[in-house]
């Protein structure tokens, strides 16, 4: 979607910044996608495939710091984020990479060599490395669904389930990843996640208001 989904948001950022402080975490959207089949093709290693993914994302992240460059949009490499509050302090915004820097040192996952930790258990790491107050997820999609609502239109919408109780539904394909919710039942200041549809204009703010405009993950 390019443009047409980013341009709005980064519009809504904008608005935001003025009331609410933010970290803006950035994914490697569609791009990584097309680097892990390319990688999985020529049998490359998880470590390998961490390395790739995480420089798409960083790429992306410097286009998002760069768009945001006049409200104060501030790229942070992900080894300087205990620098992150001092550039809050400031009153700027800072923009990091989503993927977590264990690159070569990625764990092998069971069954599959795609990395465990990708971009969206980087942006809930970061949460609780810097001991935000809240943790929203954006999707293309309006939450947590029962299945994949692109594949089966009838599948219901899950408005709260706790961490545990989605772990014990081993369901096949979720909206987030699986490590992210192994690491919220044990997480010290993150104790939910939001997860929110971010092509939906007004669901940021619903969310960073403590409200749930999609679903909401919590700890217990």
């Amino acid at each position: 979607f390019g443009s047409i989904v980013l341009l709005p948001l980064l519009d809504e950022i904008r608005q935001l910044k003025e009331e609410y402080e933010m970290l803006v975490v950035v994914g490697g959207g569609v791009r990584v996608r097309h680097v892990m089949d390319i990688g999985i093709d020529l049998g490359m290693p998880t470590g390998i495939l961490a390395e790739l993914s995480g420089d798409v994302s960083s790429q992306n992240a410097k286009m998002v710091a760069a768009l945001l460059a006049e409200d104060g949009g501030t790229r942070i490499p992900v080894d300087e984020i205990m620098d992150i509050p001092m550039i809050m302090k400031m009153g700027l915004l800072p923009v990091m990479a989503g993927t977590p820097p264990y690159s070569y040192f990625e764990e092998p996952s069971p069954g599959t060599v795609i990395p465990q930790h990708r971009t969206d258990t980087g942006a809930f790491l970061a949460a609780e490395v810097i001991g935000a107050k809240s943790c929203t997820l954006l999707k293309n999609v309006d939450g947590l669904f029962t299945e994949n609502p692109f594949v089966n239109p009838e599948a219901e919408l899950i408005k709260e389930i706790t961490a545990e109780e989605l772990l014990a539904l081993d369901m096949d394909d979720m909206v987030l990843e699986r490590k992210v919710v192994e690491l919220l039942v044990n997480a010290k200041n993150i104790r939910e996640i939001r997860i929110i549809n971010g092509h939906t204009r007004g669901t940021l703010e619903s969310a960073l208001k403590g409200e749930n405009p999609g679903t909401l993950i919590t700890a217990d």
